[in-house]
């Protein structure tokens, strides 16, 4: 049974393991996105509570280079409270430690409500694209 010999097409797999990739940091992004304008509304979406700070308004788009390609941000928009992110500097359109701090987070095995302390820190600990 030595004949039987299984090929793979490591070509392939590189760009269907990379598409999947790019889909994972698009989607963690919007998510971690949409869960900080959350909280800096301190309401969900057509909740009503009495500490609430403003409004959403919608989304807008934006692409981000990262290493495994361009993804497409929504951004969240907010009426009465001004929406900065922690994890993407303004105006940034490229970032390298991204994916970097993606995967030290899901090899630690880190829950998705403590990515956001995890990605404020970083912030602190970024180094420039093409310096690391």
């Amino acid at each position: 049974m030595s004949g039987n010999i299984i090929q793979l097409n490591e070509d392939l797999i590189k760009n269907n393991l990379k598409d999947l990739v790019r889909d994972s940091v698009e989607e963690t992004l919007n998510a971690l996105l949409d869960h900080e304008a959350d909280e800096l509304v301190r309401a969900g979406k057509y909740e009503r509570t009495g500490d609430r700070k403003g409004y959403h308004s919608g989304h807008y788009e934006r692409n981000f280079g990262t290493t495994s390609g361009e993804v497409k941000l929504r951004v969240p928009r907010l009426k009465g409270i001004q929406f900065e992110t922690a994890i993407i500097e303004r105006y940034k359109r490229r970032e390298c430690s991204v994916e970097e701090a993606l995967i030290e987070m899901y090899l630690a095995g880190i829950s998705v409500r403590r990515v956001e302390d995890i990605t404020g820190a970083r912030r602190s600990l970024r180094v420039p694209c093409g310096l690391s």
